[in-house]
């Protein structure tokens, strides 16, 4: 099984690399390819190295001492109803999937959360992304949709909702 921890600065380099992996794999199809093409490890490095000093909480999952996989969280960036935080995202390499990591991440998130006092929360999703069955099992439900440029073109994204965040942690799902 995997590790859990609190990510570091440390860390930038590891979670750019499984972000933009997973972005490859799991877009393929739905994101235009020259887009997934031009993504690039160290710019999302930089880009991470600063999310790192931010007010969002971000744990890795770690096999055999590599990161297989990462989710981030906080307040809520763009109103959603009666939520008040965020799933800013959660990825991992295809290898990781499906071994209850992600699940695991979820959790650990959600348990942060609500610890530092946030109910709700949402994550925005592409609607062709076939991770919507992850969110649903996982006691969440579609609250709201929109679209979003990706890469030169308009994509629709739904947003899940957990009405409360302890349902999340405690496993109840």
């Amino acid at each position: 099984m995997a590790e859990i921890r609190a990510a570091a600065g440390e860390d930038a380099g590891a979670i750019a690399h499984v972000h933009v992996e997973s972005w490859r794999t799991t877009y393929a199809g739905i994101v235009p390819e020259a887009y997934l093409a031009s993504l690039n490890v160290a710019e999302r490095e930089a880009s991470w190295r600063e999310w790192l000093t931010l007010d969002v909480d971000v744990f890795v999952a770690e096999v055999d001492g590599d990161v297989v996989g990462f989710v981030g969280g906080g307040a809520i960036r763009e109103p959603v109803e009666e939520f008040d935080a965020e799933l800013f995202a959660i990825y991992l390499l295809r290898e990781a999937q499906r071994r209850g990591i992600g699940t695991a991440l979820l959790r650990r998130l959600a348990v942060s959360l609500k610890a530092r006092g946030f109910r709700s929360m949402v994550a925005w999703v592409l609607e062709d992304n076939s991770s919507g069955g992850f969110y649903s099992r996982s006691g969440a439900v579609r609250v709201a949709s929109k679209e979003m440029e990706v890469g030169g073109v308009m994509l629709l994204v739904v947003a899940y909702g957990w009405v409360d965040l302890g349902m999340i942690g405690a496993g109840v799902w």
